[in-house]
């Protein structure tokens, strides 16, 4: 067998191309299912599947933690978790496979990771590659086209990007785990950007000032100047599928959050409009 050394996973944008039909874009996060955990909630999680099957314009990001890969040096209890992490996998690709036209990136959880850092098998893969979706495992950055009328012109789709992470690090208090998502939007532009393994819904704004490239002529001043736009980037944590107990009721942790949030992409006009409901 011939091996070849692959380069490393640089960060770079997957074109995901929807219908021009679509005059809104719901977008639904998938992460911390946690299938294994003996918490695990197959009710929320069933529920959120057949909504994503269900609605036209509803697409998902998997963002990691799919599983729950306890191995005997986790913090988890490998006694009481629902099957091997192979057997997990299994399990959710097969819960995936009916919405795999729906599902639009992948990226990978520190729970799969525990696998791959004990045997090199990256489990987040076998999932990405089942389902046939772009997959990169520190995080992935989307553009997602659709609709029509972009900027007042026939024919021409709305564009929307981005960046979907796990996340990293422990926090206790909620302004601890939003601080991690706004501190990654300085590092990467999007739209909009997912973040789970907190377990805890939270959704903020960061508004940054970008020049305009055309200039013109100001009389009063004497010189060429420029307007200046406000953008605005939409910081999403994302709900977990846990119900309260085990490792996290021993641990002092609050319940999970099990409302998911919406992220709705819409455009009417020259304006483009990105809602979080839940």
């Amino acid at each position: 067998m011939e091996f070849r050394i692959t380069e490393p996973q640089r960060l770079r944008w997957f074109l995901r191309d929807l219908p021009r039909e679509h005059e809104m874009v719901i977008v639904i996060p998938t992460g911390d299912v946690h299938f294994g955990n003996p918490q695990f909630s197959l009710k929320h999680f069933s529920r959120h599947m057949a909504y994503i099957a269900d609605t036209p314009n509803a697409y998902t990001i998997l963002t990691g933690d799919l599983l729950e890969s306890d191995l005997r040096t986790s913090k988890g209890d490998i006694y009481k978790q629902v099957g091997s992490p192979q057997n997990q996998r299994d399990w959710i690709i097969e819960q995936l496979l009916p919405i795999k036209d729906k599902i639009l990136g992948c990226t990978s959880g520190n729970h799969e990771d525990r696998i791959y850092d004990q045997v090199g098998v990256d489990l987040s893969k076998d999932i990405a590659e089942a389902l046939g979706v772009p997959y990169r495992n520190e995080g992935i950055l989307l553009k997602l086209q659709f609709g029509n009328l972009s900027e007042r012109h026939e024919g021409r789709k709305w564009a929307y990007t981005c960046y979907a992470t796990h996340g990293y690090g422990g926090a206790r208090t909620s302004g601890g785990k939003a601080v991690k998502i706004e501190r990654t939007s300085t590092y990467v532009h999007a739209d909009f950007y997912l973040m789970s393994h907190d377990h805890v819904v939270n959704a903020a704004n960061a508004v940054y000032l970008m020049p305009e490239s055309q200039a013109y002529w100001n009389k009063d001043s004497g010189f060429m100047t420029g307007s200046v736009t406000a953008h605005v980037k939409k910081l999403v944590k994302t709900n977990a599928f846990l119900m309260w107990g085990g490792y996290a009721e021993r641990g002092g942790f609050p319940p999970t959050s099990l409302e998911t949030p919406f992220v709705k992409l819409a455009g009417t006009g020259d304006q483009k409009s990105v809602r979080i409901e839940s």
